[in-house]
């Protein structure tokens, strides 16, 4: 059994919703460990003209933060 906490990041690329929420997820990686799962929220962008020039994901990422033993 573990307790696991979750925090809500958004993420940002300029070039696909996919790379948004891989930059979020190695982004927390940086500081936290035991990173569980990322649940995505939503999708948002940034458009200038006619073009998306900013793809924004709104994530939930899980980490354990303590084990509990028997």
């Amino acid at each position: 059994m573990a307790v696991v906490k979750v925090i809500e990041l958004v993420g940002t690329s300029n070039k696909s919703w996919q790379e948004a929420i891989e930059n979020a997820v190695e982004r927390a990686a940086k500081t936290i460990r035991d990173i569980q799962g990322v649940d995505v929220l939503g999708w948002t962008g940034k458009v200038k003209g006619d073009k998306i020039v900013e793809y924004r994901a709104d994530v939930k990422i899980s980490f354990i933060v303590a084990k509990i033993t028997g």
